[in-house]
């Protein structure tokens, strides 16, 4: 199946998304990490979208969504959490699913626990948690507050292949398809990844805004937590303490990868499909 594009006003931004299955189909939403793209769940979008009508927005200042006029007061998770409840509401979703890869995961915490407190029946964090570690957050910052400019699209695609080794296997394919779903053009002609570089400052200006056991604690909803077995910013005893509060969340532990499973593979595919079918 191919998906279809469309964009709205959310909080007076446009927001883009693309949307997977039938409009019938129970709704579904898919929330992508800090520096991606919705289109990171094309496989797994496209494998459940027999079962559902899947969302998969693009956050502001990444991919095709507007960026924000006002950084320092927009990026950060609280605002996330605004936008995804007006998405939510203006596409008519009394209830969603949601599968969250990192940055995607605690929005849906926080929406969760606040924007949309009721309304996520089954809420997937992939590779996220209430607490992260901080040698990885400076990792992240470290490349993501400073994209790369190449001549050639080929360059950024070898660029990522390197920065997102920790997916674990993506086929030649779906390596290329990340590099043209997430490519921009600059003014001296060069390419760079497709998002705002000030999205970083989230980091500054909240310093705090991934400390979430509060509202981790305030969920209700059944929750599945992926956990890279190599990754460096959920940590096994985070995960672990996961299971005992809020939510008591199911922990699965994806083999042969880090930060973050990329969802591609039929084993991880079948883990969330199962999980979202459940009561």
């Amino acid at each position: 199946m191919t998906p279809t594009s469309h964009y709205l006003r959310c909080c007076e931004r446009e927001i883009h998304y693309v949307e997977w299955g039938r409009k019938d189909a129970p709704p579904l939403i898919m929330w992508h990490g800090l520096a991606r793209t919705g289109r990171d769940f094309d496989d797994i979008a496209a494998a459940l979208s027999d079962t559902w009508r899947i969302i998969c927005p693009d956050t502001i200042g990444r991919g095709l969504s507007q960026w924000s006029p006002d950084p320092d007061k927009e990026y950060c998770l609280a605002f996330y959490a605004k936008l995804a409840a007006s998405l939510v509401d203006q596409l008519g979703f009394e209830q969603v699913r949601w599968v969250g890869t990192s940055m995607g995961a605690a929005i849906g915490t926080v929406a969760g626990a606040t924007t949309l407190k009721g309304r996520i029946s089954h809420l997937v964090l992939n590779d996220n948690g209430p607490s992260l570690a901080s040698a990885a957050i400076e990792r992240i910052k470290a490349y993501a507050g400073n994209p790369p400019q190449f001549d050639t699209v080929t360059e950024l695609e070898n660029f990522f292949r390197t920065a997102y080794k920790p997916y674990a296997w993506q086929s030649d394919a779906q390596w290329r398809r990340m590099a043209e779903t997430s490519t921009r053009r600059m003014p001296n002609g060069k390419v760079t990844p497709h998002y705002d570089p000030a999205m970083v400052r989230q980091f500054i200006v909240y310093p705090d805004d991934y400390d979430l056991w509060e509202e981790y604690d305030a969920l209700d909803m059944p929750a599945l937590v992926l956990r890279g077995e190599e990754s460096d910013l959920l940590l096994q005893e985070t995960a672990e303490e996961m299971t005992q509060r809020g939510p008591c969340a199911e922990l699965a532990v994806i083999p042969g990868c880090g930060h973050a499973p990329a969802l591609n593979v039929p084993d991880q595919i079948e883990l969330v499909r199962e999980f979202l079918a459940g009561e």
